[in-house]
Formats: structure tokens, sequence, C-alpha cells
């Protein structure tokens, strides 16, 4: 028999709470009996009092928990010791009860192998086909362990005609003297004879504690773990203390009040610190492994506030750490909030988990050490599902007029004012036509007056002309901007010159440019929406530094009729996509076909449209469908590039990106690689930022052979040096002539690789350092050094895109004769028939453009996109508006066709290129053929031998 008081003892040593299945008792009937119980379980006395509380039957065990008699209420019935022997130790009646066991626990003792436990026979109570998930307690205790003991979950599952199999469950390490969970997850792929679960694991000696056992269908457990609210946070006020809490690399501690009474429970009695903080990740954290289910979206609410240091203010996360059944690990950024040290604010978010973990935690992060963060009260529940977005209703947009009042200045200023002390004066010598962009929206249009504002004494950069247009602005119509701007007198550049909106506190960029001669005029272009009720909508034009003047001319802000667009756009598409066939039939013998009716129908278009996929995605079998069904194209949104391959020096990881790689291959999926570096000093790691330049250059070396060698042919593309307009850490370091280096080692390497540059905000007109004139100018110069470009990669992040800024852009960038794709398409409106637009716009523009020969959109599934409101699936799978609008494009991409073979046996139609299925009716015949229309200017003929 093992050692009681030492058994009493590691239980009393931490108070711990009743799971979260006792915390339903007090809702179900119980049993009215209580007879104390001796008996004899292989040669060793067992005491059990049986009491109406202890035999109380939970509402999860009812429903759903397949292990008969959980939790040693009923002595040991169901359970059988392998090969040593159990007794049960009773709930301590006295003035030390120890709150962490209200009910029996079991003690395997007398163990001489590792594999021998406690057992329940459950053939009849689990199938194949359905994954079953196991929440056990468990501890260890023994005269001569020290330190930590391995408790193993096993399956024994016995065959009449063959061999018996185990299978392991999952495992924890237990420290003496303490309690903890055991949880993981088994399916079946067969149906055993018989199926025995049992615990195993420590070494000869060490006694084995039970508290209880629960094996659910999994997703079930989930249902019956949350209280009133849906929470599955347990202690989520801290009403029991700090019971099922735990310090994250810190200690925690309960509070009423702290500062001397100046912070006190934002509710309830107490709140919790998690003090004593070393290091950024140090914070307060709850195992909540078992209580959430797979594919389902969660949503978290929190108070925090942060305490001590002399720090103010903070950026306070919520972050999940995921443990997967094979040891890989996630961390998972769900919610995070600024927080002061002088009040509580509120952090929410959402997540989701794609694949079945066998460990949960959340915990809360971010301050700097020495600063305590304060928690009052946690809130995780299933997420409630948000309503479809009803399409807008916009009454009379009167599309393309011009809502700025006097803008050819014929009455002075009148509907103008500056915007602080500056001051405004009408001059002439302006331009007398639009601007481009506004051109090629508008079409003919009337001269303009010739007239422009000039704008002097200037002392801050945001001083300029101004106008209020909020009665003007209707909601989700969106509004294209262009304008001549030019430096005044004696003026010098680069200036950026912006048409900016002030909506209520908001700052909203109408259109940027950089202007460097200051001796012309320069076109600004871009484009807004206002999704919310303003109270004040203020347009205005500043940005040239203090004491620079500017002149303004022209300014048009006029709704832009999309549809219009949209119809000219197919047209377009039509011209420039499709191809001419001719489909020659040829037959033997006598046979005639002429005049037999033939059915095209086109079932893959070759056009590339592509998505980003990351490795945690690929877990869920809902996504897996969904992108395979849908994209032909696909990149790796973080598992190729540097820092995630090589986070520390020398310590590669390149399984995630092998595990994408294959799902792409075993689908026919063609893939581009981003990206092999990326020039933005924040995206770096710290190791490489600390390297001496010969260490430097090694390591670029080093990564580029690395990368390229392993992956040499499968990835079509690379983005070999990611947005160089926006960072230059590696020129910085090493010299002009390392950016020429990569592509040219790149090439040698992999020379089957088209080599891209990659960049963002050249398209929409709202950023001066990636203007298409700045990225033309990046690529000659890399072309003249010797650099091996091949294609022009334009991001695409954007928001209300105006097709002809968009077509501007294109054409500029197509002067070049590159390829260009768009490699990380994504768009952003709460209501999901605007993004649908959205959209539509970028994917139409660049269907219609002669230049552009791809499409990658930065992904489609809700919770995994870099920008909120962008996605095209719900969290749980369904497809929103913007999704069916994507949809919809790409059921126009498949030509359909019918008529009769011509009496000299051919058939012609204009067709997408890609994968045809032809049937011809003959008679009481169908014959069904298969061919391809390859890309092509000049007409096709196909022969079809029959």
């Amino acid at each position: 028999m093992g050692n009681l008081s030492e058994i009493f003892l590691c239980i009393s040593k931490r108070r711990k709470k009743p799971k979260s299945s006792e915390r339903l008792t007090e809702v179900m009937e119980t049993p009215s009996m209580a007879i104390p119980t001796p008996s004899m379980i292989n040669g060793n006395d067992v005491f059990h009092s049986q009491t109406p509380d202890e035999l109380s039957v939970t509402k999860s065990s009812l429903t759903c928990n397949i292990i008969h008699n959980h939790d040693f209420s009923n002595g040991l019935h169901s359970w059988y010791a392998n090969c040593c022997d159990v007794f049960l130790v009773s709930p301590w009646v006295g003035s030390f009860e120890p709150k962490a066991c209200k009910r029996h626990h079991a003690v395997v003792t007398n163990r001489n192998q590792h594999w021998q436990g406690l057992e329940q026979d459950i053939t009849t109570r689990v199938w194949s086909g359905s994954t079953y998930r196991v929440v056990a307690r468990v501890g260890v205790s023994g005269m001569h362990l020290q330190g930590d003991a391995e408790v193993i979950a096993t399956l024994k599952l016995e065959y009449q005609h063959s061999e018996t199999k185990y299978l392991n469950i999952t495992k924890t390490t237990v420290t003496k003297e303490e309690w903890d969970n055991l949880e993981g997850t088994f399916a079946l792929s067969d149906k055993p004879d018989r199926v025995v679960f049992y615990l195993e694991g420590p070494g000869p000696g060490v006694n084995l504690l039970i508290e209880s056992v629960s094996i659910f269908v999994d997703g079930q457990i989930a249902r019956f773990l949350y209280d009133q609210d849906g929470n599955i946070i347990l202690n989520p006020e801290f009403e029991d203390g700090v019971n099922n809490w735990s310090g994250r690399g810190c200690k925690i501690a309960l509070h009423e009040s702290m500062g001397d009474g100046k912070i006190l429970p934002k509710s309830g009695k107490f709140f919790a610190s998690a003090t004593e903080r070393t290091q950024n990740w140090n914070g307060i954290q709850q195992d909540i492994s078992g209580r959430i289910q797979r594919k389902l979206a969660y949503e978290v609410t929190a108070f925090v506030r942060i305490f001590g240091n002399k720090v103010t203010s903070s950026n306070v996360r919520a972050t999940l750490w995921v443990q997967n059944p094979d040891s890989r690990e996630q961390y998972i950024g769900i919610a995070n909030a600024q927080a002061t040290d002088s009040d509580w604010v509120q952090l929410q978010g959402k997540f989701l988990l794609n694949g079945s973990p066998s460990k949960v935690v959340i915990y809360l992060e971010g301050p700097p050490p020495g600063t305590d963060i304060l928690l009052d009260g946690l809130l995780l529940k299933h997420a409630e599902k948000v309503p479809p977005s009803p399409p807008p209703v916009i009454e009379n947009p009167e599309y393309g007029v011009n809502i700025i009042a006097n803008s050819n200045l014929s009455d002075g200023t009148n509907g103008w004012f500056p915007l602080g002390n500056c001051a405004l004066n009408v001059v002439t010598g302006s331009p007398r036509i639009l601007p481009p962009a506004a051109r090629d929206t508008l079409g003919p249009h009337e001269p303009l007056s010739g007239r422009c504002i000039h704008t002097t004494n200037r002392t801050q950069t945001w001083m300029g002309p101004a106008q209020m247009i909020t009665d003007k602005v209707k909601l989700f119509v969106t509004y294209q901007v262009s304008a001549w701007v030019r430096l005044g007198p004696g003026a010098t550049g680069p200036q950026n010159v912006n048409v900016a909106l002030g909506v209520d506190s908001q700052w909203v960029n109408g259109g940027q440019v950089e202007v460097n001669d200051a001796n012309r005029w320069h076109e600004v272009c871009g484009s807004f929406r206002v999704e919310k009720q303003p109270a004040k909508v203020m347009v205005y034009i500043q940005g040239p530094a203090a004491g620079v003047s500017f002149m303004v001319a022209g300014l048009q802000i006029f709704a832009v009729d999309r549809q219009a667009r949209f119809r000219h756009l197919k047209r377009q598409t039509d011209k420039i996509r499709k191809r001419d066939v001719t489909l020659k039939f040829t037959t033997s013998g006598s046979s005639n076909i002429h005049g037999s009716t033939v059915i095209i129908k086109q079932t893959q278009n070759s056009f590339p449209i592509g998505s980003c996929i990351s490795r945690t995605n690929i877990d869920n079998e809902d996504f897996v469908s969904f992108f395979t069904k849908n994209f032909n194209w696909a990149v790796f949104g973080n598992e190729l590039k540097w820092y995630w391959t090589e986070p520390q020096q020398g310590n590669l990881n390149y399984k995630d990106a092998d595990d994408l790689l294959k799902l792409c291959n075993d689908k026919n999926i063609t893939t581009r690689g981003h990206c092999i570096f990326w020039d933005v000093e924040s995206t770096v790691q710290d190791w490489v930022k600390n390297l001496a330049k010969p260490d430097l250059t090694t390591a670029v070396q080093n990564r580029l052979t690395g990368l390229l060698n392993r992956y040499k042919g499968q990835f079509k593309h690379y983005d070999v040096n990611n947005e160089m307009l926006h960072g230059s850490f590696y020129p910085d370091r090493l010299g002009q002539g390392s950016r020429v280096d990569m592509f040219k080692t790149a090439n040698r390497l992999d020379p089957s690789a088209t080599l891209f540059v990659n960049d963002y905000h050249i398209e929409d007109g709202c950023d001066p350092r990636s203007s298409p004139e700045k990225y033309v100018a990046q690529i000659l110069d890399l072309l003249q050094q010797g650099a091996p470009v091949g294609g022009i990669g334009i991001q695409g992040h954007i928001d209300s895109p105006v097709g002809p800024v968009v077509c501007s852009a294109l054409d500029k960038l197509g002067a070049l004769g590159f390829p260009i794709w768009f490699t990380e398409l994504d768009v952003s409106s709460v209501n999901e028939c605007v993004r649908a637009d959205d959209l539509e716009v970028m994917i139409r523009e660049a269907l219609a453009h002669p230049a552009v020969e791809g499409i990658m959109i930065w992904g489609f599934w809700e919770l995994f996109m870099s920008r909120e409101n962008s996605h095209l699936v719900n969290a749980e799978g369904e497809i929103n508006e913007a999704g069916n609008r994507f949809l919809e494009i790409k059921k126009e991409l498949l030509t359909h066709v019918h008529g009769h073979i011509d009496d000299v046996s051919e058939f012609g139609f204009r067709g997408f290129p890609g994968d045809y299925e032809m049937v011809v009716v003959t008679g009481s015949k169908k014959i069904v053929k298969k061919f391809v229309v390859e890309n092509g200017d000049f007409p096709l003929v196909v022969p079809i031998d029959f």
C-alpha cells in the first residue's frame, strides 16, 4: 500500500477548483443515499463514503461521456487494475479538508512496470469514423519519486484474427505534489473486437493518482462546459481566488484594490494581477484544453489595465499557445488593446482553431518587464453569427458630378477657407484640361478655367485651402479625387502634396503625390468612401513643409459609376483574353458528321487566379476544399519567409513550407515563392540585424543557396527582395549592389523561376514613396545593373478602388513590357456588398489589362487574413456576398457554346484558354472528346479525329 500521509500532503499543498463538469451538478437530481462501504480490491483495504453530492451525475456525463463512473463516485465500478493494485482515497473530513479533492480519487500502486495502470473496457461505446476527446485529471506520488513522471493515455485494440495493437493517445508530464490535466484525441480507422482504455506511464514504484476520466465525442464537450453566459473560462471573475489561473513565467495575485485604493475592480469584488514579470510574454494564463472545438469561431472579451514601472500606456495582447498532437506549437494573437495605468480598457478579439490540438492555453502578454498586467474578468465563448450585410440603398448618387463648390474659382475664393493662418489667393496660369485619371473616368469634359488657389504664409504642414462637403457626401458611394498641384514660386522639391479629408476625428487619405519639379504641374489622384454617418466632412489640401507655398487647380471629387465601367471592362476582357478557335473534324470511312450538334463546355480557365495559404489552414478540410476547387495558384503567407524558415541562426524550419508544397503538388496547383528577402527592417530577425557586414554577407548567401537549392524548379516565381520602395535594410548594410546580387544569384541557382519585384500602394495614388513612376525608375535601375528582373508584382492591398486610377498605374508599368501580377490582392469593407464591388473592380481591371498575367488574392477565410473585413468565406465556412461575387466572375471566365458542324467539317467559336470538354451528338450517338486551348494571339485550329 502507498504512503497515505504522502498522498494527502500532495493534495493539500494546492487548492484547486473543481472541474467545469462539477459546476453543473447543482442543476441535476442526485441519488439520496450515503452508505459507508469497506471493501477489498486486489487485496487492499478501500474505504469510501458515498454521499449525495459525491454520487451526483453531471449533465455532461449523462449526455456524452462514454466512461462509466468517471469520477469514482460509485467506487471502482467498471474499473480494473492491470497487474497492480488500486484503492480509493475518500474526501478528507476535518479541519484540514483538501479542497482540491472534493470527491474520491484512485491510487494505483504496487506497480513494477511502466505499463501497469487502471483500465476500462469501452468496446460498445466507441465507433470508427468519430473523433473522441480524452480529458483526465492525474497526479503521481511515491517515496522514491524525485521531480516529474510521465502519465500516458493508451488504447488496447484486440482483434480476433490479428495481433493486438496499442495506440498512445496523449501524454503529460506531472510534477510530484501537483495535479495536472491529461488531454488528447483519438479516432479509430476500423472497429476492433475489443477496445480497452487505460492510464499508464510512471516508472516502477511510482503511484498513479486519478481524480476523474472523461471521453467525449469531440465537439460535444464544448457544449457542456459553458456557464450560463456561454463562457468556457473557469473562475472568470476570480470569485474563487486564482483557482484555474496561473502565471506564465511570472506570479499572479488576487486583489480587492491596488495603488492605495485608487485601483478598484471594474465589476465584482476582485481582480487579478500578473506581477514580477521579466519578459514581455509573461502574464496570467488559463489552460482551456478540451473546452474548445475545432472549426468554431470564438470571441474573447476582457478588461485590462497596467500598473507600475512608471509605464503609463502599453499594448496588452491576448494570445493562444497551441500544441498539436505532433508537438508542433503555434502562437496565435487573438486580441489587443492599448492599456493605461489610469483606467480599465476593453480587449476584444476572435479566433478559430483549424486542427485538433492536444493543448490550448490562453494568456495575456505585451507590456515591458516590470509592468504588472491587471485583469478584471475574461469572457471566452462561441462567437455569435453576424447577419449578412444588406446592400446599401443609394438614391441619386449623381455620378460624375463634382461636389466641390466653385472648383473653377470664377467666384474668387468663395466656398473655400484657409485651414490655419495661411493665406489664399486666386491666380492664373494653371492647366485647362482635366488630370488624366479624371479624364479617363469622365470622358469629354469642359475645359478648366486656368485659375488656381495659391496658398502662402504656411507655418504648419497641414495648412492649406479647405472646404466643407458634409451634406454632399453620400454613404457607401466611392468618390474619385483628382487635382493639379504645383509648388509656388521659389519653392524646391521634393515635397509631398496630399488631398486629405477630415471625417469627424478621422483622417482619410484622398490622394498624394511627390512634387520634385517646381516648374511643372503634377496630378494628384485617389479615392475615398464614407461608411458611417459623419457629423462633419472637410476636404483640404496639405503636405509641403512649413513655409513652402503651393498651388491647386481643378479639384474634382465625384461619385464613380462602377457598373458602367464594368460593362466596358467585360468587353475589353473578351477582346484580349479570348481566342478564335476552329475545331477541324476528320472521320474515317464513310462517316458523315455534317450538321451534327456540338456542345462545348470549358471545365478550367488557365488564367492564373490564386490565393495565399498558411500551414494552419490545411488542417481544416473545409478550407482545403474551397481552395482546391476555386484556385489554380498558391502563395504561402509566411512559411517561406526568412524569419520563418530560420528564426534563430542555424535553426532551420522548412517543414511548414514542405507541407504546403505537398498539398499544392498533390492538387496540381502552381506555387509562387514569397519571399526570399524582405527589405523592411522591422521584418528582419534580430540575429540577422546583429550580424557584422562579412557575416551578413555570408548569411545572405546561405539563405539563397539553402532555399533555392532545396526547392529548385518547384516555385514558378520568386519575390526576390520584398518592398524595396519602402525599406533598404540590405543596401544600407551591404551596399547598393546587394539587391542586384540577390537577383543574379537567385537566377543562377534556379534559372527556371521568374524573378519579381514586389511592392504596395503602387496602384492607388495614396503613397508618394511607391508611385508608378518611382517603381518604373527602380526597375530600370535594377535592369541597367544586370539584375534579371522578369516580372512586376503589385500587391493590391487597396481601399475604395477606382478603375481608371488603377488602370493608369498599370499602363505606366505595362510600358516596360514585363508581365504584371497582382500578388497580394485584398479589399476591405464592413458591408459585404460593398466589399464585393471593390473586389470586382480589381479583378475586372486586371482581366481587362493586357499586361496583367495573374491574380493572387491574399487569403479568403475569415480570421486568417491580414486585414479585417476582407474575407470571402466566414470563419465557419459560409460564403458571403464577396465570395459569391468572386465565384460569379470566375464562372464568367468559362466558355460555353453550342451549334452544328458545318459542311466542311468545322465548328468555330471564340473562347478563353483552358481545358474543354466537347460532346458531339450524331444520330443516336454521343461522342465525348477533350481538348485544350492554349494562350495565343492568333486563331487556333484544333484537329479532332473521329
